[in-house]
């Protein structure tokens, strides 16, 4: 299973997506930013946007990237053993 970043932006100030973030969660997926989260996960980038986008109003972002075992971070919303496991997790 692969490890994503998945970024979204909400076009509109104050949107909140109760219901993009409960299917984010449901996916095991977890909050490393405002607006970024980390998921391990089988499917496909194209698939997952596909299925968060059902969440999303048109003129929404999104962005969902496969990540690989090399990164730098600095005081992330999860703590830093949390993001090595993440990578550690991912095959």
């Amino acid at each position: 299973m692969a490890l994503y970043l998945i970024s979204y932006d909400l076009d509109k100030p104050g949107q909140d997506y109760p219901d993009l973030i409960a299917r984010l969660k449901e996916f095991g997926a977890q909050r490393v930013l405002y607006s970024e989260w980390f998921l391990i996960h089988s499917a496909t980038p194209v698939q997952l946007r596909d299925d968060l986008m059902r969440f999303m109003d048109a003129n929404d972002r999104i962005l969902v990237v496969e990540l690989k075992n090399y990164a730098a971070w600095q005081r992330l919303m999860i703590d830093g053993n949390t993001v090595k496991a993440f990578f550690n997790n991912a095959t």
